[in-house]
């Protein structure tokens, strides 16, 4: 068990909320106890890096729109987390923005026409930034999980890329499949 007792699953994140619900962070960190909260580090257009270029399927480099995030548990980092989303999507809706999203930027993308339908995961560990170190309040050389969630539509078409960064002692993650 992680220290925080915190366990993360992905499912409460990649559903529209239902009016009324909040935000999905807040209502999952209530559900076990806790005091989920976020602060808006930065939103806008950004160079899309290596990576989200490639994920997007674009030029490294080209125009994306990004929103930065501090996630809190109790007041205490847990999670550093970039969202991005391809700039002809984002570009003039609140995606580019600093305020708060009622219901959350999923909800927002499916009222936009962009319903997420298929979601890769892709888990690593190694060793913070600075920054990411300091954002985290990390000890030195405690690892963090990389996680990077690729969310794509209908027509397999790229609507969103989260890439977060989060304490490993902090978190335990659980991924539950249903099969048949």
């Amino acid at each position: 068990m992680s220290t925080s007792g915190w366990v993360s699953t992905s499912m409460p994140y990649l559903m529209p909320r239902e009016q009324g619900q909040g935000d999905a962070w807040g209502a999952d960190a209530a559900a076990q106890g806790r005091r989920g909260t976020q602060r808006i580090l930065h939103a806008g257009e950004v160079p899309a890096p290596a990576e989200v270029a490639r994920l997007f399927g674009i030029q490294e480099g080209e125009p994306v729109v990004v929103r930065r995030r501090l996630i809190l548990l109790d007041d205490e980092p847990n999670e550093l987390t970039d969202t991005y989303y391809p700039a002809d999507i984002a570009r003039g809706t609140a995606l580019s923005g600093t305020a708060r999203i009622k219901g959350g930027a999923v909800t927002l993308l499916t009222r936009l026409g962009h319903v997420g339908t298929l979601v890769r995961e892709d888990v690593t560990a190694g060793i913070p930034s600075e920054e990411e170190k300091d954002a985290l309040r990390t000890d030195q050389g405690e690892p963090v999980l990389r996680l990077t969630r690729l969310t794509l539509d209908r027509e397999d078409r790229p609507i969103q890329v989260d890439r977060m960064v989060m304490p490993a002692q902090r978190q335990r993650l659980r991924y539950e499949i249903r099969i048949g």
